[in-house]
């Protein structure tokens, strides 16, 4: 049986974060279905009890792998966010997600994608996680464009929102390319886009 809340200790914690750190990069390299606990267990180098103290089954590990990737590739863009309210940190924010690509050759795309490609048709809990994790990183590309709107540097009639989803889906678009050709062009060119249609509204 997994633990009860509040009754981890700092061992347990940390044996808790090298499980799902070893089950995420797993399943980034191989595929949820193509990840066993097995594989997890060795690769955290943990046992099986250690495993199940944690988690009650691969279900819930999965679950857990959602959050934790849903982190790790949000949280480092939070500083970012704040500064979506000039061009100068829409083209910063830019900057980083290109910089991040070529840093790790243009492979594995998206890991929040990635999840969603493989659990979103047949796993209904795991489709909303991921759904709440895509708002969620929606939310702060729209604050920085919703304080420019409210500073005035965007034309009263444009839509923080709209701007918001539409420069998700061009950053998710160029992420897929990217992958696919082992080049940040199609990156740079769907963002640049995006950019210069938000910097069209700007008065």
């Amino acid at each position: 049986m997994p633990i009860k809340p509040g009754t981890v200790t700092a061992k347990g914690r940390e044996t808790r974060r090298r499980i799902v750190a070893a089950a995420a990069q797993l399943m980034f390299e191989r595929g949820v279905a193509d990840t066993t606990i097995e594989e997890v267990r060795t690769r955290a180098a943990v046992s099986n009890s250690q495993i199940y103290h944690h988690f009650a089954d691969k279900t819930a590990l999965v679950r857990a792998v959602i959050e934790h990737q849903s982190n790790a590739v949000i949280e480092p863009q939070e500083q970012l966010f704040a500064r979506l309210d000039t061009m100068d940190g829409l083209r910063q924010w830019r900057d980083f997600a290109v910089a991040r690509q070529r840093e790790l050759n243009c492979r594995g795309g998206c890991p929040i994608a990635s999840l969603t490609h493989q659990l979103a048709e047949n796993d209904e809990p795991a489709r909303l996680q991921l759904a709440h994790s895509f708002a969620r990183w929606s939310a702060g590309l729209r604050a920085g464009l919703a304080a420019m709107h409210a500073s005035g540097r965007l034309r009263p009639d444009a839509d923080p929102e709209a701007l918001a989803l539409a420069l998700l889906a061009a950053l998710q678009g160029g992420l897929l390319l990217t992958q696919l050709g082992r080049d940040t062009k199609p990156l740079e060119t769907a963002l640049d886009t995006m950019l210069a249609h938000i910097e069209a509204q700007t008065v």
